[in-house]
């Protein structure tokens, strides 16, 4: 058997937390090889490690069939292994080739480089323009840049964080095509991805992590994707369903929305339009970038609107910020994680302190009560499975999806009558996910209304009775599902018509 990446009982420690414990991995010649795990399993520490980022504190690895121990990414590059992370590493003001040139080592212009990056794009159905600028493509094109932008590397080993996280139905299925012919062509590519249906389709091979230990490799075609989410979490999950939809009422109410964007790169929100009934599940679906900042920046309260536009319960709350919006129990999770829905630099208590209103008596007569303001912050910990030590730690101490279980938590005890959530399950993993879900239920079934904006049309499609979809900064009308589907849908995403 041919391997072109041999791992061999890796450990890395950080204090007492092993965060990878005796962990081996293979990964054959011109494979697609899913590496898998809850938050906090020990992905991330095993990628550093291969990709140079990291030292082990012991283990080996072999590269083509020599020993392997990278000590920077540099390094790891020179020997053909390549990333493309989660987050893109782009310049929205330069072109595609300028952004491509920064990111290559020791590539400086020649009057054939954009031969080069034209003949990947074609071989590799990666269409791009190397002279665009980058502020002007979708999130889909991006990725193709840093795409090519590895390719020009001509890697052995491809690694993918979380590729599919903010692509349209369509643009999933392209990237696949590329990343068989990639394999074909004698790339192999390791697959680190939450969404265990595309896991299923795309890799022959699984290695599944759970606390820092490697507890099953598999073949994921052999198994249902609710087995290996099982796997990956050590339980059983609780299948989705809303014991009771029961709507009330209108309690909150778009009318007619129209604003620019502020940003440059930003999108204009025109004639938006929409009702939520107590006791719903609305979702606002869509590819990243199609006005759902802006659209949170309003409802959140962060910008004004005009009068006659936003009402919530009875009430114009165009006027209203943040914190008056929360006093008439409107909560709201934004997307952005650090710097948005937590403070970094403050402990957990003191994020929990920031977003409540007066009446969860935090506080008398301007004098802070930390027991109270902890015995929340244990809860939060506790019901929605929080991996700290305490709630005197640090926001940015916790890893992604730990403080995303956090901030979901923090605003769903409240039980606020409309939740306003960009993305609630992102970076989450699937036990975490599905307890975030059940959650979310449970709080519709309470009566309260809850309006969804995910880039996760799985997640989309499994918790909301009413479906919408943002693109171009307009809203479409409901989507019906038993007569158009999930056709209309991805038609919808990709700049079908709004209504």
């Amino acid at each position: 058997m041919n391997y072109q990446l041999e791992v061999s009982n890796i450990t890395k420690s950080y204090g007492d937390l092993k965060a990878n414990d005796d962990v081996s991995l293979n990964i054959k010649d011109s494979s697609i090889h899913a590496l898998l795990g809850e938050n906090g399993a020990g992905k991330s520490t095993l990628v550093k490690i291969i990709y140079g980022s990291l030292m082990p504190d012991s283990g080996e690895m072999k590269w083509d069939g020599s020993n392997y121990n990278p000590k920077s990414p540099f390094e790891a590059r020179e020997n053909g292994i390549a990333m493309v992370f989660q987050h893109f590493s782009l310049f929205e003001s330069l072109t595609v080739e300028e952004n491509i040139i920064l990111g290559l080592d020791g590539v400086g212009l020649n009057e054939n480089f954009t031969d080069e990056i034209l003949k990947y794009s074609k071989q590799y159905g990666l269409d791009i323009n190397p002279q665009q600028v980058v502020g002007d493509l979708s999130v889909g094109a991006r990725q193709r840049v840093e795409i090519i932008r590895c390719l020009l590397q001509k890697p052995k080993l491809l690694i993918m964080d979380e590729p599919t996280s903010v692509l349209t139905p369509q643009e999933v299925s392209d990237l696949f095509v590329t990343l068989r012919k990639l394999a074909d062509d004698g790339c192999s590519i390791l697959y680190i991805s939450h969404k265990l249906e595309e896991v299923r389709e795309i890799c022959s091979e699984a290695t599944i992590l759970r606390g820092g230990k490697l507890v099953q490799s598999c073949v994921p075609q052999e198994h249902s994707q609710k087995e290996l989410a099982e796997m990956m979490i050590g339980k059983k999950l609780t299948e989705l369903a809303r014991s009771n939809i029961n709507t009330g009422s209108d309690i909150f109410s778009i009318k007619n929305l129209s604003c620019p964007s502020d940003d440059m790169f930003g999108v204009d929100l025109t004639d938006i339009s929409l009702t939520l009934k107590q006791g719903s599940i609305v979702g606002i679906a869509g590819v990243a970038g199609n006005g759902q900042d802006e659209l949170m920046e309003l409802l959140i309260g962060e910008k004004a609107t005009d009068n006659d536009v936003l009402y919530f319960d009875g009430h114009d709350i165009g006027s209203l910020n943040s914190h008056e919006r929360r006093q008439l129990s409107m909560f709201f999770i934004p997307e952005e994680r650090l710097g948005h829905g937590a403070v970094p630099d403050m402990s957990l208590d003191e994020n929990m302190l920031l977003s409540r209103p007066e009446s969860d008596k935090m506080t008398s007569r301007d004098v802070i009560d930390w027991d109270i303001v902890s015995t929340f912050t244990q809860k939060v910990i506790s019901d929605f499975d929080v991996q700290t030590p305490s709630g005197r730690m640090l926001a940015k101490s916790l890893s992604g999806g730990n403080l995303q279980k956090f901030m979901v938590g923090r605003e769903l005890i409240r039980k606020p009558k409309l939740l306003i959530v960009s993305q609630p399950t992102w970076g989450v993993d699937a036990g975490s996910a599905n307890n975030i879900h059940q959650s979310l239920i449970a709080l519709a079934d309470q009566g309260s209304a809850i309006l969804i904006i995910s880039q996760d049309l799985d997640e989309i499609l499994s918790l909301c009775e009413q479906i919408h979809v943002l693109s171009e900064g307009r809203l479409s009308d409901a989507v019906d599902m038993k007569k158009d589907g999930l056709e209309k849908i991805s038609q919808l995403m990709v700049g079908g018509e709004s209504s």
